[in-house]
């Protein structure tokens, strides 16, 4: 009796062992099960929301889910139009960003004095990382796809009104109604004016990628091409 009850004992506690393996098996698989969809969850928290290409997106994507994840979208936007207007603005500063000449290293040590507790990191090591490549000449490039993602975060749409000559308060209200319709719902209109006399009269209109000529210029050339 008392062999078959030691037996009995130790393969009970063979079973409870493997009760406890499995069991704690079971919790690990939740837990990673969690941990990934939580993972999932954040990665697509943070997307950029324009699915964009090349090298300049490449860059401003990293900066755009690094920034995000630090909640410093609207200070990295900023601070990337400061660097470019400067870009565009400052013959030095440009000089420097262009020079073939000045090495990556001492490029980097500049951008670092430069930029250093005075912008956020995510600017700061986007800046030193175009420095490291030798791609400091495509910053402005970068900004604008940056500013891209940002104006699609916040939904907006851009729209372009050419005229002939200066439209007026009334005008422009009048065009803006007409043009509703071509707007998704809720997406927030940035309405901006240029004027061209080339155009004669009449309209063009860009929405985002499309454009729409309204003008006369463009009714006199399609008469033009007419066959008498």
């Amino acid at each position: 009796h008392r062999t078959t009850n030691g037996s009995s004992r130790r393969l009970l506690s063979r079973y409870y062992s493997l009760e406890i393996m499995l069991s704690n098996a079971s919790i690990l698989r939740k837990a990673a099960t969690t941990a990934i969809r939580r993972s999932m969850a954040t990665e697509a928290a943070h997307k950029p929301p324009l699915n964009l290409y090349g090298l300049n997106a490449r860059y401003a994507n990293a900066t755009y889910i690094a920034a995000s994840k630090s909640n410093t979208l609207d200070q990295v936007e900023s601070e990337l139009l400061a660097i470019k207007n400067s870009a565009t603005t400052s013959k030095a500063f440009s000089s420097f960003l262009e020079n073939p000449l000045i090495s990556r290293d001492d490029k980097t040590k500049n951008v670092e004095d430069m930029l250093k507790g005075k912008t956020s990191s995510v600017t700061l090591n986007l800046m030193t990382v175009l420095a490291g490549n030798a791609r400091l000449s495509s910053v402005v490039g970068i900004t604008d796809t940056f500013i891209q993602l940002m104006k699609a975060k916040r939904g907006e749409v851009e729209a372009t009104i050419i005229s002939a000559e200066p439209l007026n308060k009334t005008m422009t209200a009048a065009v803006q109604d007409a043009m509703k319709s071509q707007f998704p719902t809720g997406a927030k209109v940035v309405l901006k004016s240029e004027v061209d006399p080339s155009i004669l009269g009449g309209l063009q209109i860009q929405i985002g990628d499309k454009f729409l000529d309204l003008s006369v210029g463009s009714r006199i050339e399609e008469v033009g091409r007419t066959a008498v």
